[in-house]
């Protein structure tokens, strides 16, 4: 299965052969796709693009999803869902309004009725930038999909800044056309470097609970741990990977 994959990826048969005997991530990955354990978890003593590098070998993305990366905050019982934290180092349009798609669908999974804001320095084209535009683009894809009442099913708004999709007395008194009905509980973000600090900030400055990021989007359950994590974030992905698996 394996050298069928990666044979037109330069990949000869003792090289696969040599990955699969060597590598455990490798050889992790295979028991699961052959049905010998329904998920892993890994990633303590080697950096995430490393770990995940080497199970996309074995997995691919599902069908019409984009892999990404879910941070859980949980605060005073709230939970808010932030995305993407681990893959898209400047995500495009549609891959911002898949991210937004996928993230609410999990919301929902958690208990929560997803109100998704797309975060910027900039509220609602004030002020203008080329950098926004994804933001504003994605926004356009999932109105026009809401339209044709495909499978967009919850509110959605943006670009706006953090503060106001937080603040809704902020929100209604300045922008009373937004269609968010509450605080955002879902924050899509435009970049990699703005998620994985804005999500950092709140684990290292004890503002509640941080889970994650949370491996959404392969095929099969796989869980890549940071190597700062302790022995709850170990048990935390376990159980996620084995309740989705």
């Amino acid at each position: 299965y394996l050298y069928t994959k990666l044979q037109r990826r330069g990949f000869l048969q003792r090289d696969v052969q040599r990955m699969v005997h060597q590598d455990r991530h490798i050889f992790s990955a295979c028991m699961v796709h052959f049905g010998h354990a329904d998920g892993m978890v890994s990633g303590l003593t080697r950096s995430y693009t490393d770990v995940l590098k080497e199970v996309g070998y074995v997995f691919d993305p599902k069908p019409g999803n984009v892999l990404m990366g879910l941070s859980l905050a949980i605060q005073k019982g709230k939970l808010t869902v932030i995305a993407d934290t681990s893959i898209h180092e400047r995500p495009s349009a549609d891959q911002l309004a898949s991210i937004a798609l996928q993230a609410a669908r999990s919301a929902r999974s958690f208990g929560v009725e997803p109100r998704v804001a797309f975060l910027s320095f900039s509220n609602f084209g004030n002020p203008g930038a080329a950098i926004t535009q994804p933001m504003v683009e994605a926004v356009q894809i999932l109105r026009h999909r809401q339209q044709q009442q495909k499978d967009v099913d919850f509110e959605f708004d943006g670009e706006m800044s953090v503060n106001v999709a937080l603040n809704p007395s902020l929100m209604q008194s300045q922008y009373p056309f937004c269609q968010l009905t509450g605080p955002a509980n879902v924050l899509v973000m435009p970049g990699l470097h703005s998620a994985t600090i804005g999500a950092e900030l709140l684990r290292n400055l004890g503002q509640g609970t941080l889970i994650g990021p949370i491996l959404y989007g392969l095929d099969h359950q796989v869980q890549i741990l940071g190597r700062d994590a302790n022995v709850s974030d170990i048990v935390t992905l376990a159980m996620l990977a084995a309740h989705d698996a």
